[in-house]
C-alpha cells in the first residue's frame, strides 16, 4: 500500500515500541528471512597510532563478527525517495542554479541527475512537522551544505559531502533521516536501529544526539547515543529497548555486534560523520566490517572536512552508486575564513614563557583551547598554568570518562576558561563561544591544523589561532603558508626563511605575531581570577 512519508509516528506506537502485527513482515524477526549474522575473519585488529596523545588500540574489534552473504538473504523493499521539488526550484534556470551554488560556494564535483539547489526550508519538500520544529529553532535560512544537501539526501541519493565543522552539516542528513524513518514499517521486538550515524569521538556523537533529541521529538523518534568509556549497561538497555537512530562510535557498536546486543538488519540509512578522522584513529577496518552488517542497497551519507585518497576509497566501496560529490568552499584546504590566524616562530624553550605572555595579552574570561601533541605536554602544561593561578583544566586519551565529562563541563559553564587538550578534542568539540586557539605544540600535519582551528570562528562568529612553530617542524613550513595566504592572513617572514631552507631554521621570532591585538589582561584588572 502507498505511504504517507509526513505522517508521524503516533503516541500509541512511541508507548509500545513494537510492532507485531501485519506491519513489516509478519512475527518478530519477519523482516527478513534468512539473516545469517555478521561479519570477520579478516583484518583482525589495527593499531591506530598514537591518537590524542593516548594510543587507541583497535586490534581484534569486530574480530568476532562473521561475514554476511547478502545473495543468501531476501531484502524487504523500503522507500527512500521523498524529493518533491518545490515549484519554485523547478522553475529555476540553469544561470539561477550556478549562480545559488556559486554565491555558496558550493561544487557539485560529480554526479548525474543532481537536484537544483533550494533557497528556502519550505523548498526542501519536508513534512510541516519538521519545518515546525526548524521554525521553533530560529533558523532564518539554510546554510550551504543544506541547501544542495538536502535535495540530495531527501532523493535517496548516496552523498559525499565535504564541508568544514560547523556548517550544518548534522542537520543536513538529520532531517532527511527523521523523514526516511517515518516512512519504514514501525520496529518489531528484536529490531535494531532504521538510521545508523557512525562518530569518531564520544563527543561528537553527543552533540549529534542533542540534536536528535530536538528535531525528532515531535515524531516520538527515538534515538541512543553509544561509546566507549561508559557502562555498558544503559546503553545496551536502550538497544533492546528499540531505537529507531543509533549514534556510535565504531569499537562500542561493535562491542554491542559481538555481544548480540543490537544487529543492523533494519539499518536502511547509514551515515559517516568526520570520516576523515575515523581514519586518522585507525577505525577504517572497524568501519568496514560494521558496514558489511548493513544491507547493500542502504542509503550512504559520508561526510568529511577533506578529502585525502583514504576517504575516496572508502567513498568508492561503501557507496552502492555512484554518489554525488559535494564540496562547500575552497576545493583546497582552507582554514575558516572567520578566524584570524597569528603565528610566531619560536624555540622550543621560549614557549612556556610565551605561553603566559599571550595569556596576559587575550585572557579576559573568554575560553580558549591550548592543544599539545602528548598526554605528558597537557598535563605539564596544566600544572604549570595552575600554580601561577591560572584556572587551567586538560582533557586527553587517558583522562576517565567521568573526569573528560567533569573537565568538558567545567569548560562550557566558564568556570575553568582554560582546557589544555590533545587532539581527542580537536574534533567534535562543539563550543559555541570559543574565542581563542593556541597550538602550543604545532601539529604535524596540516589537515591537523586547519583542524584545530577550526573549533573556533563557528556558525558565523569570530575567533582567533595563535600558533607556536618550531624550527624542527619546517616540513610543514610551505604548507601553513599556502593556509595563511589562501585565508589572507599574516605570513612571518621568518615563516617564509623556514619555508625556502631545507634544513629547518634556528633563529628566534622575538614574539612577532604578525599583528597580534593585544589588551584583556587577565589578572590585575577587571574581573581578575584570583590564584588557586
Amino acid at each position: 500500500m502507498a505511504y504517507d512519508y509526513g505522517r508521524r509516528r503516533s503516541r500509541s506506537r512511541s508507548r509500545d515500541r513494537y510492532d507485531n502485527g501485519s506491519r513489516g513482515a509478519g512475527g518478530r524477526g519477519g523482516y527478513y528471512g534468512g539473516y545469517g549474522g555478521g561479519y570477520g575473519g579478516g583484518n583482525g585488529g589495527y593499531y591506530g597510532g598514537n591518537y590524542a596523545g593516548g594510543s587507541y588500540n583497535n586490534t581484534g574489534l569486530g574480530g568476532g563478527l562473521r561475514e554476511q552473504d547478502w545473495s543468501q538473504v531476501t531484502l524487504a523493499k523500503f522507500e527512500k525517495n521523498f524529493y518533491v521539488e518545490h515549484p519554485d526550484v523547478a522553475a529555476m534556470s540553469q544561470d539561477e542554479v550556478d549562480k545559488v551554488r556559486k554565491d555558496r560556494q558550493i561544487t557539485v564535483v560529480h554526479g548525474k541527475g543532481v537536484p537544483k539547489p533550494i533557497v528556502a526550508f519550505e523548498q526542501a519538500g519536508f513534512p510541516d512537522y519538521i519545518l515546525h520544529e526548524i521554525k521553533q529553532a530560529g533558523f532564518e535560512r539554510p546554510s550551504p551544505i543544506q541547501v544542495q544537501g538536502w535535495p540530495v539526501a531527501m532523493s535517496g541519493r548516496d552523498m559525499v559531502g565535504i564541508a568544514e565543522t560547523g556548517s550544518g552539516k548534522t542537520l543536513a542528513f538529520l532531517l532527511p533521516a527523521i523523514v526516511h524513518i517515518n516512512a519504514q514499517p514501525y520496529l518489531q521486538r528484536g529490531d535494531g536501529p532504521i538510521v545508523l550515524v557512525l562518530a569518531p569521538t564520544r563527543e561528537l556523537a553527543v552533540q549529534t544526539q542533542e540534536e536528535c533529541n530536538r528535531f525528532g521529538r515531535s515524531s516520538r523518534i527515538r534515538n541512543t547515543c553509544v561509546y566507549g568509556g561508559t557502562p555498558r549497561g544503559p546503553q545496551a538497555r536502550a538497544l533492546s529497548e528499540g531505537v529507531e537512530i543509533c549514534i556510535a562510535t565504531p569499537g562500542r557498536l561493535i562491542d554491542f555486534l559481538e555481544s548480540g546486543r543490537t544487529n543492523l538488519r533494519r539499518v536502511t540509512y547509514l551515515v559517516l560523520d568526520e570520516a576523515d578522522r575515523m581514519l586518522d584513529m585507525g577505525f577504517e577496518p572497524q568501519i568496514r566490517k560494521i558496514t558489511s552488517q548493513v544491507r547493500p542497497d542502504r542509503q550512504t551519507l559520508l561526510w568529511s572536512a577533506t578529502w585525502p585518497k583514504e576517504i575516496q576509497g572508502l567513498a568508492r566501496d561503501l557507496c552502492r552508486e555512484e554518489p554525488v560529490h559535494i564540496n562547500v568552499g575552497s576545493m583546497s584546504l582552507r582554514a575558516c575564513h572567520n578566524v584570524t590566524q597569528y603565528v610566531d616562530v619560536v624555540q622550543e624553550y621560549e614557549k612556556k614563557d610565551k605561553l603566559k605572555q599571550l595569556l596576559e595579552r587575550i585572557m579576559d574570561g573568554s575560553k580558549i583551547v591550548v592543544f599539545t601533541d602528548t598526554k605528558r605536554a597537557a598535563d605539564d602544561l596544566t600544572r604549570m598554568l595552575r600554580m601561577d593561578g591560572w584556572p587551567a583544566l586538560c582533557i586527553h586519551g587517558d583522562k576517565k570518562q567521568e573526569e573528560r565529562d567533569w573537565v568538558l563541563q567545567e569548560f562550557k559553564s566558564g568556570k575553568s576558561p582554560i582546557m589544555i587538550a590533545t587532539d581527542v578534542a580537536s574534533r567534535g568539540l562543539d563550543v559555541k563561544d570559543l574565542r581563542h586557539v593556541i597550538n602550543y605544540d604545532f601539529p604535524g600535519q596540516i589537515e591537523d591544523y586547519v583542524h584545530r582551528i577550526g573549533r573556533t570562528g563557528r556558525a558565523g562568529t569570530k575567533g582567533s589561532a595563535y600558533s607556536f612553530f618550531t624550527p624542527d617542524k619546517y616540513k610543514m613550513a610551505k604548507d601553513l603558508i599556502g593556509v595563511l595566504r589562501e585565508a589572507e592572513q599574516a605570513i612571518p617572514p621568518e615563516l617564509e626563511k623556514i619555508a625556502q631552507s631545507s634544513i629547518g631554521y634556528g633563529g628566534s621570532s622575538n614574539g612577532r605575531w604578525g599583528g597580534a591585538r593585544g589588551g584583556g589582561g587577565y589578572r590585575g584588572g577587571n574581573g581578575g581570577y584570583r590564584r588557586y
